[in-house]
Formats: structure tokens, sequence, C-alpha cells
């Protein structure tokens, strides 16, 4: 691939880069339960790197800031960012501390159970963002997520000048603080994501809510737009004004593990061309179903090219 790092990245994304260590199993265990699994796999992931080479690989000039440790698992995260086009200038190096690892139990439905250990990505301070200053504020896009210390996403937000991205993932423990979401144009929950973050404790067995429920929650969040990831179901975008549902393509999926960050990946791509919030959900939800008919993270992780040979135009 030709390399897109020469200009300014058009995405900056401020988040974790983790490797995964994946094991798939008929069923995904419940508590107390023990299940046997195939061979363990070591795959590049975290969900900002994960959003970082998603956008790359759909051709934007992308700059990743965060923290690995100065261990192999640390050079192998960078090492698949700078593969995939990624500029990782602002990604520090943490001598003291593992690199991020996320265990992943994949089943045969490709639904997964994830558990992650921060490591480096926990000690991004603000003073780290602060530093790529200049890389953020040059962003048409800058893309955010919560498996960094949210001080450090502040950061992040105080420093941006184009269009505020925020995944709230994993969901925060407590409601975000205001002048944080002050700086965030559109926010991108998963149902879940969306019910704890406005504090409604009525979830569905499945974990998330009804429509109707999530379309007023949504509503009440102090940003201009959500686009509420519905998996399978595709997204809705919420405005003040409005709201749109737009469906996902029909898939058999293999593995769900990175299809939301790729969806991310794809929405902070087509902001960056001035699509409308609907245009960009319309090709978010399209990029992550192509996502989910391979095996790992980064892996799976579309071209443009592979959206349209696996879904078809």
């Amino acid at each position: 691939m030709s390399d897109v790092r020469a200009a300014a990245p058009e995405v900056a994304v401020v988040g974790s880069a983790n490797l995964d260590l994946v094991v798939e199993v008929e069923t995904v265990p419940v508590a107390g339960e023990t299940v046997l699994g195939g061979d363990l796999r070591r795959i590049p992931g975290g969900k900002g790197a994960n959003q970082a080479v998603a956008a790359a690989r759909l051709g934007r000039r992308v700059a990743m800031v965060g923290r690995v440790g100065g261990d192999d698992a640390g050079a192998m995260l960078r090492s698949a960012m700078d593969s995939a086009g990624v500029d990782t200038t602002c990604l520090l190096t943490d001598e003291e501390t593992p690199s991020g690892t996320a265990l992943i139990a994949v089943g045969a439905d490709g639904d997964n159970a994830i558990v992650v250990s921060p490591g480096a990505n926990g000690r991004l301070s603000p003073a780290d963002v602060e530093s790529a200053a200049a890389v953020l504020a040059g962003a048409k896009v800058v893309l955010l997520q919560l498996e960094v210390p949210l001080e450090a996403v502040a950061a992040a937000v105080r420093c941006a000048r184009g269009t505020v991205v925020l995944n709230p993932a994993p969901a925060p423990a407590a409601r975000l603080p205001p002048d944080l979401l002050d700086g965030v144009d559109v926010i991108v929950p998963n149902q879940t994501e969306l019910a704890t973050m406005a504090g409604h404790a009525g979830l569905s067995p499945i974990g998330g809510v009804d429509p109707e429920t999530a379309l007023a929650l949504a509503r009440g969040l102090p940003v201009a737009a959500a686009v509420v990831t519905l998996g399978a179901a595709g997204a809705t975008v919420v405005t003040p004004a409005d709201a749109t549902h737009v469906p996902a393509p029909a898939v058999a999926p293999v593995d769900t593990t990175a299809a939301g960050d790729a969806f991310c990946g794809a929405l902070a791509d087509a902001l960056v061309d001035g699509a409308s919030l609907v245009e960009a959900t319309e090709w978010a939800v399209r990029v992550g179903a192509a996502a989910t008919l391979r095996h790992g993270a980064q892996p799976s992780l579309p071209t443009r090219d592979d959206v349209e040979h696996l879904l078809g135009a």
C-alpha cells in the first residue's frame, strides 16, 4: 500500500491498543462454567487501534495517539498499525508497564465475551494527549473511546478542532462529565452503553433496551447527535429533530469481535468527505457487516474492495 502518512492526518484516534488472546468455543461460558476451546490465537486489537486501522484500510490518513508497553506485544501492536498505514509517531512506549491485553472467547454463532487488562493504556495521560495537540487540531475527525483514562479523553476533546466522535465503550460506570460531552459532536453507543450512560435500569434480557426507550434515552444525551448501533438490526441516527433507522445487510457472521470498531472507523471515513450523518451511517453498517465475515479483530477489517466483494454493490 502507498504511504498515506506523508500528509497531515484526516482522522486522529486517541485510544487503546491491546494484544487479543482469542479462543474459539462452541458456546461462550457463563459464570462458573468451564468450556473447552480451540487453539489460542494472538491478534492485534484494542478499540483505538482497531478503529485507526479500520479508517486506514478504507484509505484515510490516520494518526494514532496512545501507549503500548516496551514488550514483544507492544512491538507487535505498533508493527500492525504501521503495516496498515497508520502514523504511530504519537504512539508512546511505556517501559514500565506491559501492553494492554484482551482475553476473548468467540462462540460458534459469532458472539463473544471479552475481558480487558488495560496495561499501558491505563497510563495514557492528559500530558501525553496534549503533546499531540497539533495532530488532533489538524484532523477533520477525532475518534475516541473509553479504554483509556477519562482525563485523556477529555484532553483530546479540548485539543480537537474538527468533528469529535465518541464511542463510549466500554460502557462508563458513571455518567460522563458534561464538560466532556459538550465537546462531542457525535456519540456512538450500542443499546447497553446507551442505557448505562443514561442511568436506565430497565435492560432487556439481551442486555439492551427496546427501540422506543433507546430513542428517548438518545435524545436525552447532551450531544448534538447520536448513532445507536443495533447489531444485526443496523443503527439509528438520532438528532433533536429526527430519528432515522439504517438497516444492516443480512449476513451470517463468523466473528463479531471488531464489528463495532469497523463501524466507527467507517463512520469517520465518510464524515471526512462531508457526508451527512445518515449517509455516513449507511456506509458504516455495510463496513461493520463485512467485518463480521472474517475472523479476528484487525485481520477482519475490510478495505473498500473487500466490502464490495463480501457484500456486493
